[in-house]
């Protein structure tokens, strides 16, 4: 793993990592936009009657789009590089693992998008799930950070060996790729989670797992 994130951190200057790097980050903030103006607009109609109600519409969509920026970046950032995540690591092969180029298969938007979504909606659908869990364990100190990192782990590293396999593998034997390398993802996982919690090295996480993914994948088959 740490060679991985060595050779990924060190392809982050290439030309096609970056301009993946650029429309990501574009797109998230796009998407942010959208959801902070969207929170505007339906805040004000609410309180078109009130005197303040400009003002109040003003706060409460800087509120919820701050709030939705750290909640649910990583939701939005990993569903962004889904869609774009074919160029990264068809760069990574390139560089790397030339063999690999000759029988791989471009992911179709439409399957990219609906990986995107589907990786957005699980890490939602988990999280709130575990919101209990989460609370109860704030107790131990360090409880809901641990299961946090543990759940988060599962469902990343399932996400990011995805947009790898999908350029080699049909749909059944992703399924058995899965279930043979359980723990090499997980630890992909937890790689690319702990990278989502640092500042500044959050913003290049998407980037960085789907880079190290590349090299999980084809290191574990060469």
């Amino acid at each position: 793993m740490f060679r991985a994130f060595a050779l990924s951190l060190g392809q982050l200057g290439d030309r096609p990592v970056l301009a993946v790097l650029a429309k990501s980050l574009a797109l998230t903030l796009v998407i942010f936009v959208v959801l902070g103006a969207g929170v505007w607009w339906g805040t004000q109609a609410l309180l078109a009657s009130w005197t303040y109600g400009g003002a109040l519409a003003s706060a409460a969509a800087l509120v919820v789009t701050v709030l939705a920026l750290w909640l649910l970046f990583r939701a939005v950032a990993i569903l962004v590089i889904g869609v774009l995540a074919d160029d990264v690591v068809a760069a990574v092969e390139a560089k790397h693992y030339p063999v690999a180029v000759a029988s791989a298969r471009a992911v179709p938007l439409h399957r990219s998008l609906n990986m995107g979504l589907r990786s957005a909606a699980r890490f939602v659908g988990v999280n709130l799930l575990l919101l209990p869990l989460y609370i109860v364990l704030l107790a131990t100190g360090i409880g809901t950070a641990a299961l946090f990192f543990a759940a988060n782990a599962f469902l990343l590293g399932r996400d990011l060996g995805d947009m790898v396999a999908a350029r080699h593998m049909d749909a059944a034997a992703m399924r058995e790729w899965r279930r043979t390398n359980g723990a090499r993802r997980f630890l992909l996982g937890l790689a690319g989670t702990g990278l989502f919690v640092v500042p500044v090295l959050n913003i290049l996480a998407p980037v960085l797992g789907a880079a190290m993914a590349t090299h999980l994948f084809h290191g574990n088959r060469t």
